[in-house]
């Protein structure tokens, strides 16, 4: 249903008649767009104490992102940290909020200015299509060889019995900041996806195209739904050994994350393998659900997955060493997690923060990546990453003035 997505075109308008300084989310809850504004709470926050706030947040509607390298905090390495200029916990409590569903009227939420700010928004909207939002050349920063040298080198250590698989990415940075609300909408529009997400808490933006689940609970009961495996063709990829294969590891690493937190005997994975269709390319996607154990709150189910496992690979500790072995800068919310909390209902829903721009310091970034295993082929892998990347840029230019995407 996300794929015809009414809710979504609302969503746009709606986002534009609202102040473009203000900090806001947009969300997906299943088929439904959420818009949220009046920020009244904040947490950025980094290191340690990231996970700790997570134990602390207070009741209401949260939105925000959670960085990759927190996860540097659960399995420690022996290399320093790279440096970055971001928290690695963002998270805002809203106290408006309106929900675009595709088949009833919107949803008007909350108390304060904010209520009557999207009442007026929703009262104005004018679906239509906004003027170009992101101008100039990408540059990788991987070029063709290194990265192929990367994955032929992790091939040696998965031949050697190091780790089983890795996943490769490069960044492709823009020296531009996007708007964020028009590049949002592009990609609404043109790759629509069911975790799409638009997160702006003070000088930050991140826009999400994501359409794999990290974490999603409801009450007590936890899923995720990596994605591994992934062709322009439905049927190479159904195909693939290698793609099998690749997913099923990857599944492996879930169910024990999970496992960790959750009552014994609960963890199971009623859809293994399963062909999912996507805006220019298919994925194959499985699914592990489980029963967290009592006393297990977000924190702790964190600690147990981050990061998620489709974007690192197994065993984590060394498959972490080797991304920053071969990665030359670090991930920053790319490959992270973005999404929202209810902590009044105890709902959540977590996406892996991939084909995700993150707006910042003078620029906006773009991560694509490809699992690595001892059956790659490294022409193949990057293949792969310019397939990701492909229909996103071409959203990210924008739409009056047609201007190309190049990659350096």
């Amino acid at each position: 249903m996300w794929a015809d997505n009414v809710a979504g075109v609302l969503a746009g308008s709606i986002l534009r008649l609202l102040d473009p300084y203000e900090d806001l989310a947009v969300v997906r809850d299943g088929a439904n767009t959420i818009i949220a504004i009046d920020a009244q709470e904040t947490r950025h926050v980094s290191g340690p104490q990231a996970l700790d706030a997570l134990s602390s947040l207070t009741t209401g509607w949260w939105a925000g992102a959670i960085a990759y390298e927190l996860g540097r905090e659960i399995e420690p390495l022996r290399s320093p940290r790279p440096a970055t200029n971001i928290p690695d916990l963002l998270l805002t409590r809203f106290a408006a909020r309106i929900t675009l569903a595709p088949d009833r009227a919107p949803k008007i939420e909350g108390d304060g200015l904010g209520v009557l700010l999207l009442r007026r928004a929703l009262e104005n909207a004018q679906p239509g299509v906004g003027d170009t939002h992101l101008v100039g050349d990408w540059r990788s920063s991987l070029d063709r060889q290194a990265f192929e040298a990367g994955v032929e080198a992790i091939i040696g250590l998965e031949r050697a019995g190091e780790c089983y698989q890795v996943n490769l990415t490069r960044r492709l940075t823009c020296d531009a900041e996007a708007n964020d609300v028009e590049l949002f909408d592009a990609l609404d529009r043109n790759n629509p996806a069911p975790h799409a997400a638009l997160i702006r808490t003070g000088d930050v933006a991140i826009v999400s195209a994501s359409p794999e689940r990290f974490l999603s609970i409801e009450g007590r009961r936890v899923e995720t739904r990596p994605i591994k495996g992934t062709a322009r063709d439905a049927a190479d990829l159904l195909e693939s050994a290698k793609d099998r294969a690749e997913n099923i590891m990857i599944v492996d690493l879930a169910r024990n994350d999970l496992g960790r937190v959750c009552t014994y005997g609960s963890v199971s994975v009623p859809v293994l393998c399963a062909l999912e269709p996507h805006p220019g390319l298919h994925h194959l996607v499985s699914t592990v659900t489980g029963t967290l154990a009592p006393g297990v709150d977000l924190a702790q189910l964190l600690r147990a997955t981050l990061p998620p496992a489709s974007v690192t690979g197994a065993p984590k500790p060394r498959v972490l060493s080797a991304i920053e072995e071969f990665e030359p800068t670090p991930r920053g919310y790319y490959c992270g997690a973005v999404g929202w909390i209810d902590t009044a209902s105890n709902r959540a829903d977590l996406a892996v923060a991939i084909r995700t721009f993150t707006i910042a310091s003078g620029e906006t970034t773009l991560g694509v990546g490809a699992g690595i295993t001892v059956g790659s082929n490294p022409r193949d892998e990057w293949e792969e990453t310019e397939l990701k990347a492909a229909r996103l840029l071409a959203s990210s230019v924008g739409t009056k003035r047609k201007i190309n995407a190049r990659i350096k």
